[in-house]
């Protein structure tokens, strides 16, 4: 038996499609995953075999840089950093104009090279990254029965009136203009529409007889996964929702090494766990005001300073571990808080492992995904632009305080992702796939 993961080529992506597979692998199962050659390295970390696919320009192997990538995704990059200097709505603004080069990259030329990876492989399912809507358009023409894996906040699939990119939801502290909501919606109908022309013509270039899309962004696989919790999510958008599986969440087990061990071990201080992922630590000028607002309390920090020199931090109390990456799930594991931009898998594992979170979302999903942390109680969130070192420090010291029902809220939700809870829903959710063979 095998099974074919499909993933863009982002480490980001990857890592929770990669630790979804490991039910397929303990179980004595071949796993093989296509993705690009910046993320070769961590499919193999993971015992897996890689194939080649590339599924867009860009790639990311943990923490992207502009200068990085090729010409054309470079511009785009530093376009999308510039944009959540400006706001939530401008960013929201680029990032839906963005999306045809961005999601549907090259679709008829992917497609092929897509359905010749299913050929050579031959696997028994395929499970594929919702976002990789050129892969999914090659297994749906060929007729590929596939498991769609939605990594984000479950409106990354809109249902009813939803728009695609048009956040419904806002986090308190988020106040966009009537009129600026107005022209992006109107900004994503468009969108949606060119989007959804582009994905039939390709379709109909593919497979002759199919029927075309009336919105392409509510094209989904044989089984939707979920990589989200069902507490978080309104039971009655759930209704409208395609056949799915609300997975909770897929975390890897990453080996701390021995620096981190040895300074989780050195004092007994609640630990900050400080990350804006792979993307947004860019934002130094965020970070340096969340340096500035924990300095002051009685914690210690591990900080991932991804993109950002630690020297534009400011002072660094010499308690504090500062590095370009660290190993976020074992650092969590030990964390009384994290502070996030609120990316899905930052969310995910901070609640596999009770910890609250302070967010500070700057784009897509994030502000959906941090409205419902907030309404759970489980969180605060601020926004990243506006909110001042004392603010931030307002927020820390409550949630670290994060007591009475919000707390067993939290600990309950930790119960119920535990133990690899996510891969063994999407294995067993697999069965129901027909067999390719």
């Amino acid at each position: 038996m095998s099974v074919l993961v499909i993933s863009p080529d982002y480490a980001s992506h990857l890592y929770p499609l990669a630790a979804l597979a490991t039910a397929w692998r303990d179980a004595g199962e071949r796993v093989v995953v296509a993705t690009g050659e910046a993320t070769a390295g961590i499919v193999r970390s993971f015992g897996y075999d890689h194939v080649p696919l590339q599924l867009g320009r860009g790639s990311n192997p943990g923490v992207i840089r502009a200068e990085q990538q090729p010409t054309g995704e470079d511009d785009a990059l530093r376009g999308f950093f510039a944009a959540t200097r400006n706001g939530m709505v401008e960013t929201l603004r680029f990032q839906a104009e963005a999306r045809s080069s961005d999601l549907l990259w090259n679709p008829v030329e992917v497609a092929g090279d897509v359905q010749r990876v299913v050929e050579r492989v031959r696997p028994d399912h395929v499970i594929v990254d919702h976002l990789a809507f050129s892969a999914r358009l090659a297994l749906k023409s060929a007729g590929i029965s596939h498991a769609d894996v939605v990594l984000g906040h479950p409106t990354a699939l809109p249902v009813g009136t939803e728009i695609y990119g048009f956040v419904s939801t806002w986090p308190e502290a988020f106040t966009p203009g009537h009129d600026e909501l107005d022209s992006l919606r109107r900004l994503c109908g468009r969108v949606r529409d060119s989007f959804t022309v582009q994905w039939n013509d390709a379709l109909i270039r593919l497979d002759p007889g199919a029927t075309p899309a009336a919105d392409a962004f509510t094209e989904s696989g044989d089984v939707l996964l979920l990589n989200y919790p069902a507490e978080l999510h309104p039971a009655a958008r759930g209704l409208l929702l395609p056949p799915h599986v609300f997975l909770g969440s897929a975390v890897r087990d990453d080996e701390s090494d021995a620096e981190t061990r040895e300074w989780l071990a050195r004092d007994a201080a609640p630990v900050v766990y400080v990350s804006f992922g792979s993307f947004l630590s860019v934002r130094g000028d965020v970070l340096a005001r969340v340096v500035e607002a924990l300095r002051p309390l009685d914690v210690r920090v591990a900080l991932a300073a991804g993109s950002t020199d630690p020297a534009e931090l400011g002072p660094i109390p010499g308690s504090w571990l500062v590095r370009e990456f660290l190993p976020q799930v074992s650092l969590l594991r030990g964390s009384a808080l994290a502070v996030s931009h609120g990316g899905n898998n930052s969310v995910t594992e901070a609640m596999t492992h009770g910890v609250p979170m302070l967010l500070l979302p700057f784009s897509t999903d994030q502000f959906a995904g941090a409205a419902a942390v907030e309404a759970a109680g489980l969180g605060e969130a601020l926004d990243p632009n506006a909110a001042p070192p004392e603010r931030i420090r307002e927020a820390a010291i409550r949630l670290l305080a994060l007591g009475g029902e919000a707390r067993e809220r939290l600990d309950r939700l930790s119960a119920s992702l535990a133990d690899d809870a996510g891969p063994a829903r999407a294995f067993d959710a697999l069965r129901v796939v027909p067999d390719l063979r």
